[in-house]
């Protein structure tokens, strides 16, 4: 099984720092394949970036999707989730649903934690979108400021997890996310220093992922998540162009990779 693994942000790094944490519980049968956008900025940080990010997650969806089982939009955000399940047959899955859903099996109710201020209105839109908003206990942030976004886990680790207890206990939550690309692979390494469960979206997005590949479910023809009909298309990239206006060189999507990193 092979899934196409897209971080909308531009940080190579932070794409790499995804892949050697989602490795550690991948099934032996499937295989990554990480791509990093070209386009956009290096954290996806308000709503008007995820806006921009969602155009570039659905280019690089149709520039990549032959031969994919599957799809995970790699930032907390989920930014082009539900275009990119109207548009495309592949089952796809996003950090911010995939955690919160997985939370809702773990416990009645959750908190996101995550490290920056700036996030916070966007990530409630991601729980409004999903519908989650009953079950959702707190959206919260350390106190401390960090330097660098590729060292924010490191940083503030005894921040959040100080901060994860006191959701514990102040906001009745039975489960935590940690929430942010950056903070991916920081729920495993502080899981015994926290009392409730603790979800890493994106080994949740990965999993989910797998479970829909396996589950071999047909694409809508009808309802909210049928594909558009033709129209056409000018100024987008040709792949994308192609695949909305149903061209049959849709099929072959031969454009060389965009950044591609070994998995």
């Amino acid at each position: 099984m092979r899934i196409l693994l897209i971080n909308p942000n531009t940080s190579v790094a932070m794409t790499e720092r995804m892949v050697a944490s989602a490795h550690a519980n991948l099934a032996p049968d499937v295989e990554l394949v990480p791509i990093t956008a070209e386009e956009g900025v290096p954290y996806i940080a308000s709503r008007a970036e995820a806006q921009v990010a969602g155009t570039t997650t659905l280019e690089l969806i149709a520039r990549h999707q032959q031969g994919m089982d599957a799809v995970v939009i790699a930032a907390f955000g989920d930014p082009g989730l539900i275009p990119a399940r109207e548009l495309f047959d592949l089952p796809i899955t996003a950090m911010a649903e995939a955690a919160m859903f997985t939370a809702c099996m773990l416990g009645p109710r959750f908190s996101i934690i995550t490290f920056s201020h700036a996030l916070t209105a966007w990530y409630e839109d991601a729980v409004a979108l999903s519908g989650l908003q009953p079950r959702c206990a707190s959206v919260r942030v350390p106190r401390a400021t960090f330097r660098s976004v590729h060292d924010v886990q490191d940083e503030l680790e005894g921040d959040l997890v100080a901060l994860a207890c006191r959701t514990v206990e102040e906001d009745k939550a039975d489960v935590v996310l940690l929430a942010g690309a950056p903070l991916t692979g920081l729920a495993a390494r502080i899981a015994d220093r926290v009392p409730v469960p603790l979800v890493d979206p994106l080994d949740a997005a990965i999993g989910q992922a797998t479970l829909l590949a396996r589950l071999r479910t047909r694409p809508a023809s009808a309802g909210r998540f049928a594909r558009p009909g033709p129209k056409p298309a000018v100024g987008l990239t040709p792949a994308l162009a192609a695949w909305i206006e149903h061209r049959s060189e849709a099929a072959d999507r031969s454009v060389p990779p965009a950044r591609q990193e070994a998995s």
